[in-house]
């Protein structure tokens, strides 16, 4: 017997899928098949396609190094003025 084993990214360790249909058509059968919600997204170390579980309009906002939080002091009896 033949078992097929898809070829998979040698950073993520996902599989790979050559075009965006046969990756969305993945993810369409695996919300059939087994309830699971899949996101399909475009690798940037190997250049296919992969699968996710995490909504990418959520879950990878970027926010630039210059509109960062300000760590706050550390310092000992450091108090924080009142607004």
């Amino acid at each position: 017997m033949h078992y097929f084993t898809p070829k998979r990214c040698a950073t993520s360790n996902k599989i790979m899928y050559h075009d965006k249909a046969q990756a969305q058509y993945a993810a369409d059968q695996s919300l059939i098949e087994r309830g699971a919600e899949l996101w399909v997204y475009r690798c940037e170390f190997c250049g296919t396609w992969h699968l996710t579980h995490r909504d990418p309009s959520t879950s990878y906002a970027h926010t630039p190094l210059n509109q960062q939080l300000k760590p706050r002091s550390r310092k000992k009896g450091y108090k924080p003025r009142r607004r």
